[in-house]
């Protein structure tokens, strides 16, 4: 099947068309801006379906939302996938709509400062689908219209993309979930409990199977190094401590408590989270309640 149209039904021109897809991809949560360029790209880029072929084998796509979109736009074209992609959204893919996060609240950022400490020991207590909302959102949520996040930016390039994985979270699946910003969205790319495999390539560290969920901070590079060079990878993982420290300050806040942990086998992880080629973990961050053997154990309100 030939895409080589000149104008599409609406007579909108190839370019536009593909533009305005990727544009309704990301305001409705279904692609996230990088992966609609990605999108785009390959729109322009390829006129026909052995080329589609070719790219999907070489990129090896393992995201079901592109893989889905770009299916649609093989099939379809972009004047009627957007239309598709939708229906078939609540069908085949598992997105969760997280709880709006809290803005405000009457616990100090300098209590949060001062009451931080790295917890290793997590009680057997689930954590809530709102504490996972606001410890995500906290990491590297979206705080503008103009898409800036709670954590600063080398260029505002947000080379992040931040995961987690669910082991015993209240109305939340076993599962890897990959957080969308702008959408404020979890995405399950892998389904069932994988705590133990992560803590099997974090060198057996038992607090990552052990806490109720992990937070796993990753990198997309080129998004920086294409604007700043190498100097750029320096750039991404000052910006992932940003994160984690939003991460854990949140934590505290809300009576939890998690350790980061950079000690890993980035090939095992990125196997585990069924990362692209060009993504690499930065950091493991168990969270959960404290447990009894920990010295952070101590009672603390968020009230």
């Amino acid at each position: 099947m030939c895409l080589g149209w000149t104008k599409d039904v609406e007579g909108r021109s190839p370019a536009i068309a593909h533009r305005e897809t990727q544009r309704e991809f990301v305001a409705r949560g279904l692609l996230a801006r990088e992966e609609a360029e990605q999108l785009v790209c390959m729109c322009m880029l390829t006129k026909c379906w052995p080329g589609w072929m070719r790219l999907w084998r070489k990129h090896g796509f393992r995201n079901a939302r592109l893989s889905l979109a770009l299916m649609l736009l093989m099939l379809f074209g972009p004047a009627t996938c957007g239309g598709a992609v939708r229906m078939a959204s609540a069908q085949a893919m598992d997105v969760v709509t997280l709880p709006q996060p809290l803005t405000e609240s009457h616990y100090p950022v300098e209590r949060a400062l001062r009451q931080r400490r790295s917890l290793r020991d997590f009680a057997a207590t689930a954590l809530t689908l709102k504490e996972v909302s606001q410890l995500l959102w906290a990491a590297q949520g979206v705080t503008s219209p103009q898409g800036l996040r709670t954590t600063p930016s080398a260029g505002a390039l947000y080379p992040l993309e931040t995961y987690f994985v669910a082991g015993n979270v209240s109305g939340l699946a076993p599962g890897i979930y990959r957080y969308l910003p702008r959408a404020h969205r979890l995405v399950r790319v892998s389904q069932g409990d994988k705590r133990a495999n992560l803590a099997a390539a974090a060198l057996g560290q038992p607090s990552i199977s052990k806490a109720p969920g992990v937070v796993v901070l990753t990198a997309v590079e080129r998004r920086t190094t294409g604007k700043y060079g190498p100097r750029g990878i320096a750039y991404l993982e000052r910006e992932a401590g940003h994160a984690a420290q939003n991460l854990l300050l949140q934590a505290t806040a809300l009576g939890l408590g998690g350790v980061p942990i950079g000690a890993f086998v980035d090939a095992r992880v990125a196997a585990i989270l069924g990362l692209p080629a060009d993504a690499r973990p930065l950091y493991l961050i168990p969270v959960g309640r404290p447990g009894p053997g920990d010295s952070a154990s101590k009672p603390r309100s968020a009230r």
